[in-house]
This record gives C-alpha cells, sequence and structure tokens, in this order.
C-alpha cells in the first residue's frame, strides 16, 4: 500500500469516528448519563460490535467524548484570558464561560462527570473518578500554565502557579456542580461571588515581565 492510500485510509478512519462522535453526542445531549453504546450504535446506524471496533468500550467513548468537549472549552477559556480587559473583567469573563458551557449542556456535563448516574446493565458501575478527574488536572494544568507565563509570583512561582490553578479548576467545578444542580442564585451573582474570593492576590500580582499579561 503506497502512502496516498494509507493517507486516505487514515482520512476516512478519521471522518468516520467524527461522525460516530457527533452521534454519541446527540444521545447523549439526550439521555445524559444514560446514555447507553447500545443508544449511541443505533443512532449511528451501526452495530454495537462495530461501535466496539472504533472505541473498544464505553470508557474508550467517554475518553473521546471528554477530549472533544474538554477542546472545546478550554479554547472558551483562552479566549476569555485573552480578550482586550482589565484583569477583573478578565477573570469574571473566564469563569462565566465555564458556568455558561455548563449550563448550555448540563447533560454533557452529567455524562462527563457523573457517568455513572442512572448507569444499568454493561454500563453499571462506570468509575466516575478514574474518568472525570484527569479532565480537571488537565484543566488545573493549562490554568496553572496560564498564570506562571503571565503573573510574577516571586520565589517558588511555578509551583504557586499549579497550586492557584489546580486550585481555581477545582473551585469552578465544584461550585458549578452544586450551582447546577440547586440553582440557588442567578450565574452573574455566582461570578461576582467567585471572583470576589480570587481577587485578593490576583489583584496583588504584578505581570510578568516580557510576558503577555493579565
Amino acid at each position: 500500500m503506497d502512502t496516498t492510500q494509507r493517507t486516505e485510509q487514515q482520512r476516512s478512519a478519521d471522518r468516520r469516528r467524527r461522525e460516530l462522535l457527533e452521534a454519541a453526542d446527540r444521545v447523549v445531549l439526550r439521555d445524559g448519563p444514560q446514555a447507553s453504546m447500545n443508544a449511541i450504535a443505533a443512532e449511528a446506524g451501526i452495530t454495537k460490535p462495530i461501535l466496539y471496533r472504533h472505541f473498544g468500550d464505553k470508557s474508550g467513548l467517554y475518553a473521546a467524548l471528554a477530549t472533544r468537549h474538554t477542546d472545546a472549552l478550554l479554547n472558551s477559556l483562552r479566549a476569555a484570558l485573552d480578550a482586550p480587559a482589565e484583569r477583573r473583567e478578565r477573570v469574571e469573563a473566564t469563569l462565566d464561560t465555564y458556568l455558561a458551557a455548563i449550563e448550555a449542556r448540563p447533560q454533557v456535563y452529567r455524562f462527563l462527570m457523573h457517568p455513572a448516574e442512572g448507569s444499568t446493565g454493561p454500563d453499571q458501575g462506570f468509575d466516575v473518578g478514574k474518568h472525570s478527574a484527569p479532565l480537571l488536572r488537565r484543566m488545573g494544568e493549562e490554568l496553572a500554565q496560564v498564570i506562571e507565563d503571565r503573573l510574577d509570583l516571586g520565589p517558588g512561582s511555578q509551583q504557586l502557579a499549579r497550586v492557584w490553578g489546580h486550585g481555581i479548576v477545582g473551585m469552578m467545578h465544584a461550585a458549578g456542580d452544586w450551582w447546577l444542580g440547586e440553582r440557588p442564585c442567578t450565574r452573574a451573582e455566582l461570578v461576582k461571588s467567585l471572583a470576589d474570593l480570587l481577587w485578593g492576590r490576583l489583584a496583588a500580582a504584578g505581570d510578568k515581565i516580557g510576558g503577555p499579561g493579565f
């Protein structure tokens, strides 16, 4: 098989994988954590063994969907952090971007962060922590890198940036999870309250010399 044939086969496989993920997305938007491999296969117009051939099992499909949605969310968060605005406005915009994302697609959020809810049959016992924790760690590392690149935190800045990055992501996740379930206040009120909590050290830190600024 020549290079052209291999490239075309890879493109075809990538295209088919995207189509299957789009079908999975439609089922997740409808069913949330109850989305099953059977339902996803039916939505895609294929048999479950073919779905297994592409993703292995629900864990493999979950990982692919998680990457797809986390990539999109991180792109939105980066855009909020890079917006031409004062630092406080960008902090609030970043918090709001995360909360708006989980509010807009709550079933996707619950599938990614609470995938065992309502699972039965072969999907029962899906390990929430094993699969959702890496998503939060990835977001924490991404935010830590932003903080390290942009803020002058003095001695031990790399470690402190990681503490802040993971701490902020943990706060956003826990507060957002609670808020999405109970809706005790408006999104704007939650954003302001969380920004107030963060603002002390963020306001005091200077921009890193030669960095893009924060």
